[in-house]
């Protein structure tokens, strides 16, 4: 049987990350892919140039489009730009539960701006947060969520415990940006910590790794692994497609997401 997976998300023009990002990370686990767009970048390896949003009721209409004819194993949402799209989203998602959801908060970008204004930083935390099987904030987002500073492991426990409290089922807190030889993500469950580790790969600048991890957490839990082993094959999965990425453009260096990825399937 054909696993369906959605990704709620903005566009990368340049395929790095995104809808784009998410779509070849489905295909690569063996699941169809089917996408709600939130906004659309005028974006390469360089940079963005322009951003456009679409319209809540637009992405409404996408959102009852698909799931009016698919049967969406899971989904996750990404880049959702504003509160009122936040709200449109959330509204479909309470009316309509996926049997799991995972929501990278896409707060922050990889330069260090913020990315949603207050007020959707307020939507996303009231809104979405509950929604989540499992929600996966980079540092400096979880650090926004939990109101505390991170700069070690120790710290990522605390932060997302913090932020459990806010409604996930699960926060995976990951800590690439705090350096050092291991990139090591805090997982945190009502009645369960774990860190997962793994060789950091050492690419100066790399794009898309954020989308890539939730959308590969997604994909790897329609095809029925259970949320750790689920996270275990994403985290695999990413760290090959940053040892295998060659340039492609002349700035930020997007992932391989053409290899293999474990526990994947070509007949599912």
């Amino acid at each position: 049987m054909v696993r369906v997976a959605l990704t709620i998300a903005g566009s990368d023009s340049g395929g790095g990350a995104g809808i784009q990002a998410d779509l070849k990370t489905f295909a690569a686990f063996g699941v169809f892919g089917t996408s709600v767009i939130t906004a659309l970048t005028a974006q390469n390896t360089l940079g963005v140039r322009a951003v456009e949003d679409v319209s809540p009721a637009f992405v409404r209409a996408q959102l009852d489009a698909i799931r009016e004819d698919f049967a969406v194993a899971t989904g996750k949402t990404g880049m959702l730009a504003r509160a009122s799209i936040i709200e449109v989203v959330a509204a479909h998602l309470r009316a309509r539960r996926l049997r799991s959801l995972v929501v990278d908060p896409v707060m922050v970008a990889a330069s260090g701006d913020v990315l949603l204004a207050p007020d959707a930083v307020t939507a996303m935390r009231e809104l979405m947060l509950p929604l989540a099987t499992v929600l996966t904030p980079n540092v400096r987002e979880a650090e926004i969520l939990a109101g505390t500073a991170i700069h070690d492991v120790a710290s990522m426990r605390v932060a997302a415990q913090a932020i459990l409290e806010m409604g996930p089922q699960a926060v995976l807190v990951k800590g690439g940006r705090l350096g050092g030889s291991s990139a090591i993500d805090v997982l945190c469950r009502r009645d369960t910590t774990r860190e997962f580790s793994a060789e950091r790969v050492p690419v100066a600048r790399a794009h898309g790794t954020g989308c890539t991890l939730s959308a590969a957490i997604a994909a790897a839990m329609a095809l029925g692994m259970p949320l750790e082993e689920a996270i275990g094959a994403a985290k695999h999965y990413v760290t090959g497609a940053l040892a295998s990425a060659e340039r492609v453009g002349h700035g930020a260096i997007p992932l391989n997401h053409l290899i293999k990825p474990k526990g994947s399937t070509d007949t599912q």
